[in-house]
């Protein structure tokens, strides 16, 4: 991935937030924060784009606030997004050595170039190209195979190819929000490089990220992503199922969950209760702790079936060295690593950074920026290091990056923000 400037900006556009970071190589050949940033998305369901102009709108709030923080004006951003539907294809390709009897990067660019030619679903579009192995002589090599002696070579790919409608909607957002698309990204991919070790991806192991709109799954192993799936419901459905089986406001459902949800039932105090205000005349209704779990334990375990059924598809279930990590907003509900553990039997632990920025905050909460984080890392996989800090240049006030009509959008956004940031209390 590559930006026009000397920093990368990156974007994890979700269902229920869109997180940015603003960073670049150091000296040190570190990744250093600039600035971050986090709004509420708007226009975003499920992961993909639902109304244009709203998520334009958000995005420009969220780069407003980047400019704020570096100092500096954004032009290209890299994105990263899950969305269903998606294809995942095997394909497998192979050609005579060109070196002379030896594996030359000339022959690996030209196995991927015969890859990136293969015909997908009418209407999809190739996002990424993953190699899975290198067969050098009948021999599996490692994933880097020039310089190594053979006559033949052949290549396995996963291929991920998804609508192309999506990728057109997300670059048309972008554009309305006065900027220029970089590189897309799936997100299961971007939130491996943050919460995954090179040991762990080499081991086997599952990355689990429950969001509000959807459950991403991608499965490791010998040091490649094998299988990755989007699964259509995520944190939002559970709040959902509150509101309707507690029969409260949407708004209440989501702080019972967030405040007061755990994952199994069985282990919550039945005697503890939490009051609902009463308002509009009617009067306040107590709810308690274990039916609230019970509800939640329902839609999780119909969440962890179907990622079940996905790491079974990935075909190799029991060669898995290791486990599942999960992160995202709907990880930290209480007692869930247990009923992940339960329900599959494979060891679960949470989430975090597997590596540390220069300039992370410590004070942020960390499952809201891992898959910008690592959005992040391939963004500047490449990037030269940044010898010496630039002066910045002081920047002219823009009171015209958005026309009229976008403007309008944008504080609808705004005002929208400000009304959410009122909590109901429980009592």
């Amino acid at each position: 991935m590559a930006s026009k400037t000397n920093f990368s900006v990156v974007i994890d556009i979700g269902t229920s937030k869109m997180a940015a970071f603003a960073g670049l190589k150091n000296e040190e050949n570190k990744i250093e924060i600039l600035g971050m940033a986090k709004v509420p998305s708007r226009g975003i369901k499920r992961g993909m784009v639902q109304n244009i102009d709203e998520a334009a709108a958000t995005v420009s709030q969220l780069i407003l606030e980047l400019e704020k923080q570096i100092d500096d004006e954004i032009t290209t951003v890299d994105i990263a997004f899950a969305g269903q539907p998606m294809r995942l294809n095997e394909y497998k390709v192979g050609i005579q050595t060109t070196g002379e009897g030896m594996v030359t990067q000339a022959d690996v660019d030209e196995l991927l170039r015969e890859a990136q030619n293969v015909q997908v679903e009418p209407g999809f579009q190739i996002l990424h190209i993953i190699p899975q192995a290198y067969i050098i002589d009948g021999e599996i090599s490692d994933l880097a195979p020039a310089g190594i002696t053979g006559r033949n070579i052949e290549a396995v790919f996963k291929i991920i190819s998804v609508p192309e409608v999506y990728l057109t909607n997300f670059r048309r957002v972008v554009e309305k929000a006065g900027l220029e698309l970089g590189e897309i990204t799936l997100a299961p991919l971007a939130t491996g490089e943050a919460a995954l070790t090179d040991e762990e991806m080499e081991m086997g192991a599952i990355l689990v990220d429950i969001g509000a709109g959807t459950t991403k799954l991608s499965v490791y192993h010998e040091g490649a992503m094998i299988h990755t799936a989007v699964i259509p419901f995520g944190g939002d459905v559970v709040t959902r199922d509150i509101k309707e089986g507690c029969s409260i406001l949407l708004k209440w459902a989501e702080q019972l969950k967030v405040q007061y949800g755990q994952a199994l039932g069985d282990f919550t105090d039945d005697r503890k209760v939490v009051t609902i205000p009463g308002h509009n005349g009617w009067e306040p209704k107590e709810i308690s702790f274990k039916s609230l779990a019970f509800i939640i334990q329902a839609r999780m375990e119909e969440i962890i079936d179907s990622l079940n059924f996905q790491i079974e598809r990935s075909g190799i279930s029991d060669q898995l060295g290791l486990g599942i990590v999960l992160t995202g907003g709907t990880s930290e509900l209480n007692n869930l690593v247990s009923l992940v553990k339960f329900r599959t039997g494979m060891d679960t632990r949470l989430a975090h950074p597997v590596f540390k920025p220069v300039n992370l905050p410590k004070d942020i909460k960390i499952t809201d920026f891992l898959t910008a984080l690592g959005l992040l890392r391939l963004s500047l996989e490449y990037a030269e290091p940044v010898l010496k800090k630039v002066e910045k240049k002081k920047k002219k006030k823009k009171e015209n990056r958005f026309s009229p009509w976008l403007k309008n959008v944008v504080q609808g956004v705004l005002d929208y923000v400000d009304d959410d940031d009122d909590d109901v209390a429980l009592k």
